[in-house]
């Protein structure tokens, strides 16, 4: 009895060390050193487990934190408008005035409360691809069509090469690719192309976009396509912060990935 008592006390630790984790404790692992050989295994499976709860707790966290901040601006200033407009009597030109400020506001909301639940519905393998044959060449020529006149506006030319055809929902990857370049119009200087490269190899279709303009550091390349991130939060931009995370999990749906190359001459994507 005592031998089998003894035996057991390096499992009992473990126990005890387990029993005690908590949200706020993820941080906590148990020493493979400190167990005996044949609990050593154990430990650092355990570990790892710990690791990727702490991974998802803490992205999850921030990811709420981040939310509340994108929604709170739109939400302070349609209070704000509705406060300073009720304050005293106004005429009927005003109050229209005021409620087309407001509709901006609540698509702001709609559009970041739309691109949240495409990207929970990824996350949690919610999202159904509608598989078919896409022509990405007739996809990008139409995107082309639709961002011509903000193009021609700053004097950017849209350039297209190469063709591919590739199975995928061509809803999604239409959006995917429209992100993309809306990002390179928005960031692409005045009088400045803007390239798009199609083909295949082997098994594998490809679409590189590059432009030229201010390029992306290795730590902001390293963390663009996670959630609200923004490369120089100094910058007032128009968009939800959820772009390009919404291309990653539209490329990673269909097996697919995607990465950032940047230097002085250009930025690809």
């Amino acid at each position: 009895w005592l031998s089998v008592k003894i035996s057991y006390n390096p499992l009992r630790r473990i126990t005890s060390i387990v029993s005690s984790i908590q949200a706020s404790e993820l941080s906590t692992r148990i020493d493979p050193e400190s167990v005996t050989p044949e609990l050593a295994n154990v430990t650092k499976s355990f570990n790892l487990l710990i690791e990727r709860f702490e991974d998802a707790f803490l992205r999850l966290s921030n990811f709420s934190s981040e939310i509340a901040h994108e929604l709170r601006t739109p939400i302070t200033n349609l209070l704000t408008t509705s406060q300073v407009v009720l304050s005293q009597p106004r005429s009927a030109q005003e109050y229209k005035e005021t409620l087309y400020s407001q509709k901006e506001e609540h698509e702001h909301m709609a559009q970041l409360v739309n691109d949240m639940l495409f990207l929970a519905k990824s996350d949690n393998g919610f999202q159904t691809l509608s598989l078919e044959k896409v022509d990405l060449r007739n996809e990008v020529l139409g995107l082309f069509n639709y961002y011509e006149d903000w193009a021609n506006e700053a004097c950017i030319s849209l350039v297209l090469k190469g063709d591919a055809q590739v199975t995928g929902d061509k809803v999604m990857l239409r959006r995917a690719i429209s992100n993309l370049i809306s990002n390179a119009i928005h960031h692409t200087p005045d009088n400045n192309p803007i390239n798009i490269q199609l083909g295949t190899s082997k098994n594998m279709v490809f679409i590189q976009i590059y432009n030229p303009g201010t390029p992306i550091s290795t730590k902001d390349a390293d963390r663009i396509f996670d959630r609200f991130y923004r490369c120089n939060k100094s910058i007032k931009y128009e968009g939800s912060g959820l772009g390009l995370s919404i291309v990653k999990s539209i490329i990673k749906a269909h097996n697919g990935t995607i990465q950032v190359i940047s230097d002085d001459k250009y930025t690809a994507f």
